[in-house]
C-alpha cells in the first residue's frame, strides 16, 4: 500500500522527523487559504499522486506570490501528470500540499528497506539526493552509502554516523543527522513499512536537517495492525480492476498486452506470462487465483480479465495440487456462459482430477481449445489470437 507525501510527513512527525510546515488542499481557494495560512514569501505548490518524478512532470512549482499559489493551483490540480513512474497514461492529479519554502543548501538521500538478500533492513544514504536519485543509483553507484541493520539489535549510533559521515553531513550537523536516521530506521520498523524514504534530506542555511519529501510502501499484510494508516489509502489512485480483484482475494495486476492469464500459483503465474512472451505476443494481466479458488472466483477472475478491452484471447493454466481441475473446469465453463465469452480460450490443466476436468471441459459444447504442455497452450493461444 502507499501513500501520498503529506500523509508521509505527517507519519514522520509522530516520530520526531522534522519536516517543512504544509497544508493538503483540494480545490484552488484552499491553496490559496493555506499559503496565506503559512505566512512567508515563497511557497511550494505539489502535487499529490502515488509517484515519484513529479518535478519533472511539471507536478512542483514554486511561488513567489499569493498569485503565483493561485494559478500554479489552478494548473496543477485536474492535470493529468505523467512521470517516469506512471506510465504514458499519466495519473489525475485530486490532491495537493502547499508547503512553506526552504533554504536548500545541501540535498541527502536516505531510505530503509528491507534487504532479503542479508535477511536485515538495508539503511541507504546518498550525497546526491532531489530528482535523478535513479540515474546516481545507476550510473555511480559507489555514491549510495549501505548500512544492514540487525533487527535484533537495531540501527546503531556507529551505523547512522557512518552514514552520515559518508554522505559528507557537516560536522556541526552530524548529531541531527544520526538522530534523524535513527528515527526513520524505528519508523520503519514500527510502521511495517517495506520502504521508508526521505528524498531529499536537506541541510538548510542554519544548518538544521528536515525531510523535505517523503515516500512510504507499506505490507499490506500487516496493514490489519494499522488502522490509522488504511485510513490514509486513497483508492482513487489505486487501479479499479485491482480493487475490484481484491474483493474476490485475487491477486491481480494490469499490464498492457493482449493475452489475459488466469493461473493458479504465483510462480506459476511468472512463468506463463514468460511464455506467452517467448512465444511472440504480451500477457493483458498477473491474475493468480490462489490454491482455493472457487467457481465464483473464476467466474470473477473471467469478468475482471474481459473488462480490459485489449485482451484478445485467455489462457488458462492449472497445476492441480491443492486445487483440484475439475473444481476449476466447472468454473471455467460456469464463466464462459455467464460472461458470453467471445475470444479464443485456450486451458492447460495437469495434476489432481485432470482427466475428470478435461472432460467437464469438452462436455461443455464451448469452444474451448485444449494444450496438454505450456509450450503447446502458448502457441495455440497465440496463433488463435493472430
Amino acid at each position: 500500500m502507499k501513500i501520498h507525501e503529506y500523509q508521509a510527513k505527517e507519519i514522520l512527525r509522530k516520530f520526531g522527523i522534522v519536516t517543512p510546515r504544509g497544508v493538503p488542499c483540494f480545490s484552488v481557494d484552499e491553496a490559496v487559504k493555506a499559503a496565506e495560512q503559512l505566512g512567508g514569501s515563497v511557497w511550494v505548490v505539489k502535487a499529490q499522486i502515488h509517484a515519484g518524478g513529479r518535478g519533472k512532470g511539471g507536478g512542483v512549482k514554486v511561488a513567489k506570490s499569493i498569485h503565483d499559489v493561485q494559478a500554479y493551483a489552478a494548473q496543477i490540480l485536474g492535470m493529468q501528470l505523467v512521470t517516469h513512474q506512471t506510465g504514458p497514461e499519466g495519473q489525475l492529479v485530486r490532491r495537493l500540499l502547499v508547503e512553506e519554502g526552504a533554504d536548500i543548501r545541501k540535498e541527502y538521500y536516505v531510505a530503509a528497506l528491507t534487504d532479503r538478500a542479508t535477511q536485515k533492513v538495508a539503511m541507504m544514504a546518498s550525497s546526491e539526493g532531489g530528482m535523478d536519485i535513479e540515474e546516481v543509483a545507476h550510473s555511480t553507484p559507489e555514491k549510495i552509502i549501505k548500512v544492514f541493520v540487525d533487527p535484533l539489535v537495531g540501527l546503531t549510533d556507529a551505523q547512522a554516523t557512518e552514514l552520515a559521515q559518508g554522505i559528507g553531513v557537516p560536522e556541526g550537523s552530524m548529531a541531527q543527522a544520526v538522530d534523524t536516521f535513527k528515527k526513520l530506521y524505528t519508523c520503519y520498523m514500527e510502521t511495517d513499512a517495506s520502504l521508508a524514504e526521505i528524498n531529499p534530506l536537506i541541510l538548510e542555511g542554519n544548518g538544521n536537517i528536515k525531510a523535505l519529501d517523503a515516500k512510504f510502501n507499506f505490507d499490506s499484510n500487516a496493514l490489519f495492525r494499522h488502522p490509522d494508516i488504511v485510513a490514509f489509502r486513497d483508492l482513487d489512485e489505486e487501479d479499479p480492476d485491482e480493487l475490484e480483484a481484491s474483493k474476490f482475494d485475487l491477486a491481480y495486476i494490469s499490464l498492457d498486452g493482449n493475452i489475459g492469464c488466469l493461473v493458479n500459483g504465483a510462480g506459476l503465474a511468472m512463468a506463463t506470462m514468460d511464455t506467452i512472451k517467448l512465444f511472440g505476443a504480451e500477457p493483458a494481466n498477473f491474475l493468480d487465483v490462489g490454491g482455493g479458488a472457487t467457481t465464483e472466483k473464476v467466474t470473477e477472475a473471467f469478468k475482471i480479465m474481459l473488462k480490459n478491452p485489449k485482451v484478445k484471447g485467455i489462457l488458462v493454466n492449472i497445476f492441480g495440487g491443492i486445487m483440484r481441475c475439475d473444481t476449476i473446469a466447472e468454473g471455467i465453463v460456469t464463466a464462459a456462459r455467464e460472461v458470453h465469452l467471445s475470444v479464443p480460450l485456450v486451458v492447460r490443466m495437469k495434476g489432481t482430477n485432470e482427466e475428470i476436468g478435461k472432460k467437464i471441459l469438452a462436455d461443455s459444447g464451448l469452444p474451448i481449445i485444449a494444450a496438454d504442455t505450456m509450450a503447446d497452450a502458448a502457441t495455440k493461444i497465440v496463433a488463435a489470437v493472430k
